[in-house]
């Protein structure tokens, strides 16, 4: 189980101005995703060491973000003004959490600028919008060479801060979870409002270390 990727929902600002934001702040740069059809959003990817990034997503005025549980999430963290929406764990084959939490992955699709098609299955995305502090299950189908963690940095993903329980989370992963997972630092703080990702803390060659 690996700890793949951030998401960050757009504020106001939109989607160029928040990951120009986000990419300074860490010392680094971003590159444009792409456009999700499935689920009316589009991303611009912020890379990170150890195979990780970080996911800056806008929802688009698109039939998909009504539909998509992805779009819909999207839209509501941005309606609270954008932020931390979510994160996301990468496993190599999501039939037996598919099976545990009785319900089917979803494929996902991404066109690249240039055209190129990058693909994967997910589950979860219902479970990120019942209860935040929850990631979602990505089991990607591409090629290695077109996956964003291809995209290399010296930026390192250290802890994150979440908002929950302990106890919750294990039981969705269906693994214990102490202090840490996959080499990030997992600092469970007692439930203050909404469930979710308080802050996330990261180690830049350029900038020491950057909270956000």
């Amino acid at each position: 189980m690996h700890v793949d990727h951030l998401i960050f929902a757009t504020g106001p600002d939109g989607l160029k101005a928040e990951a120009e934001r986000l990419a300074a702040a860490l010392g680094t740069d971003y590159k444009d995703g792409g456009f999700h059809p499935r689920f009316g959003t589009r991303n611009h990817i912020i890379p990170l060491a150890d195979s990780r990034y970080i996911e800056v997503v806008e929802v688009l005025d698109h039939p998909a973000a009504d539909k998509a549980a992805f779009g819909q999430a999207v839209r509501a963290r941005s309606e609270m003004g954008g932020g931390w929406m979510g994160w996301v764990v990468s496993v190599p084959d999501i039939a037996p959490f598919e099976e545990r939490l009785d319900r089917s992955a979803v494929p996902g699709l991404r066109h690249f600028p240039d055209g190129r098609r990058l693909e994967w299955v997910q589950i979860g995305i219902k479970g990120l919008l019942a209860d935040p502090q929850l990631p979602y299950f990505l089991e990607w189908k591409s090629d290695e060479t077109l996956r964003p963690s291809a995209l290399k940095s010296d930026v390192h993903l250290s802890s994150m801060q979440i908002s929950g329980s302990a106890d919750r989370l294990s039981e969705w992963l269906g693994a214990p979870v102490s202090d840490e997972l996959d080499g990030v630092r997992l600092n469970m703080v007692a439930l203050r409002g909404t469930p979710g990702i308080a802050n996330v803390t990261f180690k830049s060659p350029g900038k020491g270390t950057v909270v956000i």
